[in-house]
């Protein structure tokens, strides 16, 4: 029996009058394990409505005890890791390690976060002028949103809403409809750590939802991780409306692989960065980017085996190392690419539409997928397949592989393994791209620095978490003063100089 999902609204469950339902599936069988309420306006006036109540209140709070509730909240999750990453696999398959890894860097933005009274400190010069003195203050926005991806249910909401409540926000959160009971669960959680009701509310939902928060005046800002249509939209709406928005998009993420680079290093890197979580990260390698004939040979060589041999299960199993994609759609979608770059003439040396095990016949398995001899102008190298679908892309020297880089669409991460570090700073200088990684597969930045793309892969001036997060979820106040002094000048009719 599938149990009912509702929303979380002012502190408690909230049923609401749903436009409709949705299944929520456990991907590693296709069995329905709930049914999911899909907001409409009712449901995300009465989120926002909860929010703005609560805000004043919130944000008059001390920064330290706001950061004390968040600390508390760190503590239940560490305690109950296994708990959530349980409701993570279970939603959206991937193994139950990659959902610990996946929880624990999201923990690491509020950790992060318990020291934004830090980083809410302004600035003060004395003495601008003759008697007059200057501050800056940083204050919440007011309520702000958060709309978040299915292949991140726990990590990608952690990186907004421990900085947008550090810094005074009320927050809501519309979490992926595919997988929406990590939100519920961290929602209780704040709950229980102390946060007061109305800060932290959840509404379920589709693109009724999205627009609900967009319309709404009350709401002041937008963060968006997706596809690069949808964050496109998001931001050019947020921006109609006088929202601030940060919108992550797509990606598209090369890996050069350079003739003098520690090739079973590489090797292990791309399996693990292309195949792990089968292969629905934004930060996942799809290109490999070998770098002259002899470089390409051995790396297809070492690599092909490598992705036959790979464990492939549901996420509880403990030795899998790949579970399902997210949903049947999702994986007809991926089994077309694959297609694709059979017709466009790619060479298919590992064909992952061949996987078959016994009990997984109703989950949504594919196994890894290689192709060889990828060229530009294929769907398979321009386009975000979100599977477990690696090409290699033969390029003849460094200067070719660059410039396939810097022409694509998307600039998320991309990453060069070398031991020549003249090749690793030039890399690092020349491409643009807004994550690089040296001999690092996935350039995932730590929480006390900020993650964003360039190019198509971002919609906004400001990336997320870190003090880019600080800054995103505040607004800059400049105060000028000046104290009687029994010294009085007369009326001043120039633009005051303060010289």
């Amino acid at each position: 029996m599938s149990a009912e999902i509702h929303h979380f609204i002012n502190g408690r469950p909230w049923a609401g009058r749903p436009l409709r339902t949705l299944p929520v599936f456990n991907p590693a069988t296709g069995a329905v394990t709930g049914e999911l309420s899909v907001a409409g306006r009712g449901e995300v006036q009465a989120a926002v409505s909860a929010a703005r109540a609560a805000f004043s209140g919130w944000a008059d709070t001390p920064p330290l005890r706001r950061a004390r509730i968040l600390n508390r909240f760190l503590t239940i999750m560490e305690e109950r890791i296994d708990v959530l990453a349980a409701v993570v696999t279970a939603e959206h398959g991937k193994v139950l390690s990659d959902a610990k890894g996946e929880i624990q860097r999201g923990m690491e933005v509020v950790e992060f976060a318990t020291a934004a009274p830090q980083l809410l400190k302004g600035e003060v010069t004395e003495n601008v002028g003759r008697h007059v003195d200057s501050y800056s203050l940083r204050q919440p926005l007011g309520v702000v949103a958060g709309i978040t991806p299915f292949n991140f249910p726990a990590m990608v909401p952690m990186w907004m809403f421990p900085v947008a409540l550090a810094c005074g926000n009320c927050f809501i959160l519309k979490p992926s409809e595919r997988d929406p009971s990590a939100a519920l669960l961290m929602a209780e959680w704040l709950q229980e750590a102390g946060l007061p009701d109305g800060v932290f509310n959840v509404v379920h939902g589709g693109k009724e939802a999205v627009d609900a928060l967009l319309d709404d005046p009350d709401v002041a800002a937008i963060s968006f991780v997706g596809s690069t249509p949808i964050a496109r939209h998001i931001y050019e709406t947020a921006a109609r409306t006088g929202k601030r928005c940060q919108a992550l998009g797509g990606a598209k993420n090369h890996m050069i692989i350079m003739p003098d680079a520690d090739l079973d290093q590489a090797v292990d890197a791309l399996m693990g960065a292309a195949y792990g979580s089968a292969g629905e990260r934004c930060m996942a390698i799809s290109v490999a980017v070998p770098v002259g004939k002899r470089t390409a040979d051995a790396l297809i060589e070492r690599l092909a085996p490598k992705v036959r041999d790979l464990k492939i299960g549901p996420g509880t199993d403990p030795t899998a190392e790949m579970g399902p994609l997210v949903t049947r759609q999702h994986l007809d979608r991926v089994r077309s690419y694959i297609d694709a770059g059979v017709a466009e003439g790619a060479a298919l040396i590992v064909d992952g539409r061949e996987f078959q095990r016994q009990g997984c016949e109703s989950g949504y398995f594919i196994g890894g997928t290689l192709f060889d001899n990828v060229s530009t102008e294929m769907s398979i190298y321009r386009d975000e397949i979100f599977g477990p679908v690696l090409g290699v892309a033969r390029a003849p020297d460094y200067d070719t592989a660059a410039r396939w880089i810097n022409e694509h669409q998307f600039g998320n991460g991309t990453s060069i393994f070398t031991r020549d570090g003249d090749a690793a700073r030039e890399f690092a200088h020349r491409i643009r791209v807004g994550m690089i990684g040296v001999n690092i597969p996935i350039p995932v930045p730590m929480a006390f620095h900020s993650f964003g793309g360039w190019k198509a892969s971002m919609f906004g001036d400001h990336h997320m978490h870190g003090p880019e997060g600080v800054r995103f979820y505040t607004k800059l106040k400049t105060i000028t003063s000046r104290w009687p002094t029994g010294i009085r000048a007369g009326a001043e009719f120039v633009m005051p100089t303060m010289g």
